[in-house]
């Protein structure tokens, strides 16, 4: 539980600090494909490598993989549905026979109807929760955080000495 705690509080400071709307958004979707992929694979490590190469933020793509593991299998069935249709189509067979022969492919897991599935439904999800996620994050930056930005609260927090050193030290520190 407190490691939930700790990821939800980092998600709301990440997501009041200046750290652009698109790095989060991509970090979303990206904890999306995260989330819908099984542990250890290889699918989960190409998208660790996009992350690492692009300028996409990693605490909101672990903070988003957590939350849509925990929804991932509500689309188990639809993944099922979608993945056997794929794995079974005729057309593909001979694809799916080289790809099983290469030397890394099948630790991808493509063979399995659910994973095939669950990487198609979240590759075709993931701009749409890239767009959601940017209007989402702009539209709580501007409602939520100039109101409470405005509130006597946090004009009594900002004038007090212990924030003016927190200030000092995470513009040091970061």
């Amino acid at each position: 539980m407190a490691i939930l705690l700790k990821q939800l509080f980092a998600l709301v400071r990440l997501l009041n600090s200046d750290t652009g709307t698109n790095q989060i958004a991509a970090g979303v979707a990206c904890g999306l494909i995260l989330g819908f992929a099984p542990m250890l694979s290889l699918q989960a490590l190409l998208v660790f490598v996009c992350m690492f190469l692009f300028r996409i933020q990693i605490g909101a793509a672990l903070a988003s993989a957590f939350f849509f593991a925990m929804v991932a299998w509500l689309f188990d069935p639809l993944a099922h549905l979608i993945g056997s249709a794929i794995l079974e189509a005729d057309s593909l067979q001979a694809l799916f026979t080289t790809m099983y022969n290469m030397p890394l492919v099948p630790f991808t897991r493509f063979y399995n109807s659910v994973v095939m599935g669950a990487g198609v439904v979240s590759i075709l999800l993931a701009p749409l929760v890239f767009l959601a996620s940017r209007r989402l994050i702009a539209a709580y930056r501007e409602k939520v955080v100039a109101r409470f930005r405005s509130s006597p609260f946090w004009k009594l927090w900002s004038g007090t000495v212990f924030f003016k050193w927190y200030a000092t030290y995470d513009k040091l520190h970061g």
